[in-house]
C-alpha cells in the first residue's frame, strides 16, 4: 500500500478520497528534525505539507522513497523546487484552489482597517463600558472604500480575484505585474449574468503613487523586500497597505516608522518576517490589522486543495 505523510495536514474529504482508492495516510505532525527519520521508518512515498514544513536539499537527498512532494497552496518557497524535479520527484501545488479566499482576507483587512474594526475590537471589550461616547467619537472618522484605488502588486490568480471584489464594491484598480501586461477579469452575478474587464498593468511606480491602498500578491525571491522605505516613500501619504503573500516583502521596521510618522495610516498582515515568531513591536502596533497567516485556511478552500492534491496523487500512481 502506498503511502502518504500530510505533515502539516489536509481535509477530511481528500482522507476517505485517497483511502477510497487504496492509499495509507497520516495527518500526525513530525517536527522538522524528526522528519527524515519518520519518513524512511514508515517508507512513505509522498509527503504533503502546507507553509510551515520545509522541505530542502539535505530531506531530499537522505529520503530516496520519495516520488511526489504536494505543496497544499500556492508558493513553494518552503521546497527546494527544482533540486526535487532533478532528484526525479514529482513537485506540484495547488495554485487556483485558495485565490477566492485568499482575495477575500484582503477586503477582510480593508473593510476593518477603513472603519477601525481592527482597533475596537480590542478595546471595546476593555472600556466599552465606560468610554462609550469617547470610543465612538474616535471611530466616527472611518472611510468607504467605494471611489478609492487599490493598487495590486502582482496580477496572477489571487491578484485577479482581488481586482473583481474591488470592481464590484465600485473601486478603481491599478495593477502591477513583471510578466502580465494586461488581464481579462471576468465577474459573474448571482442571476448567470457576466461582465468583462481588461485591465492594463502598470509600472511599479505608477501604481505606488496613486493607490490609496496597496496589496501584494507575489512570492519572495531573494533576501531584499520589495517595499522598503523608498517605496513607502513614493506612496500617497495616508494610504494602506496590505500583504497576505509572503513574510519579508515589507520592510516591517520601515513599516511602522511610517505608521508612526503618519506617513501611512494602517496595514494588514496576514504574514510575517519571522513566522511562527513575528515581532512583538510589530504585533502591538495600534494601527496594524492582524491575521496568523490563514489565507488559505477556509473550509471551502482546504476541500478544493484537499481534492486537487488527491486527484495528482492518483494520477501520478496509476498512470
Amino acid at each position: 500500500m502506498i503511502k502518504i505523510l500530510a505533515n502539516d495536514g489536509i481535509s477530511k474529504s481528500a482522507i476517505d478520497y485517497l483511502q477510497q482508492n487504496g492509499f495509507y495516510i497520516s495527518t500526525t505532525h513530525h517536527h522538522q528534525d524528526d522528519l527524515i527519520n519518520v519518513i524512511n521508518k514508515e517508507e512513505y512515498k509522498v509527503l504533503l505539507v502546507r507553509s510551515a514544513t520545509k522541505v530542502r536539499k539535505e530531506l531530499i537527498d537522505l529520503c530516496p522513497k520519495l516520488e511526489i512532494i504536494g505543496r497544499g497552496g500556492v508558493g513553494t518557497d518552503n521546497i527546494d523546487v527544482e533540486y526535487a524535479k532533478e532528484k526525479g520527484i514529482n513537485v506540484f501545488n495547488t495554485p487556483a484552489a485558495s485565490s477566492l479566499s485568499v482575495a477575500e482576507l484582503v477586503f477582510s483587512h480593508l473593510f476593518g482597517l477603513v472603519r477601525f474594526l481592527f482597533d475596537s475590537n480590542r478595546k471595546m471589550p476593555l472600556s466599552g463600558d465606560v468610554e462609550f461616547k469617547k470610543l465612538k467619537k474616535s471611530y466616527s472618522i472611518g472611510s468607504e472604500l467605494k471611489g478609492k484605488t487599490l493598487g495590486i502588486i502582482g496580477f496572477g490568480r489571487i491578484g485577479q480575484e482581488v481586482a473583481k471584489i474591488a470592481i464590484g464594491i465600485g473601486m478603481n484598480i491599478l495593477a502591477h505585474d513583471k510578466y502580465i501586461k494586461n488581464a481579462e477579469v471576468e465577474l459573474k452575478f448571482f442571476n448567470d449574468e457576466k461582465k468583462s474587464f481588461n485591465i492594463k498593468t502598470e509600472n511599479l511606480n505608477k501604481v505606488l503613487a496613486n493607490s490609496d491602498f496597496l496589496t501584494l500578491h507575489i512570492p519572495k525571491i531573494g533576501d531584499q523586500p520589495i517595499i522598503s522605505a523608498d517605496e513607502i516613500g513614493m506612496m500617497k501619504t495616508g494610504a494602506g497597505i496590505i500583504n497576505t503573500s509572503r513574510g519579508g516583502l515589507i520592510d516591517e521596521t520601515a513599516l511602522m516608522f511610517s505608521l508612526d510618522k503618519g506617513k501611512l495610516s494602517y496595514a494588514g498582515l496576514d504574514v510575517f518576517n519571522n513566522e511562527p515568531n513575528p515581532s512583538t513591536h510589530l504585533l502591538m502596533h495600534d494601527r496594524i490589522s492582524l491575521t496568523p497567516h490563514i489565507g488559505a485556511a477556509t473550509l471551502e478552500a482546504q476541500e478544493r486543495i484537499g481534492k486537487e492534491l488527491s486527484d495528482k496523487i492518483i494520477a501520478h500512481f496509476k498512470k
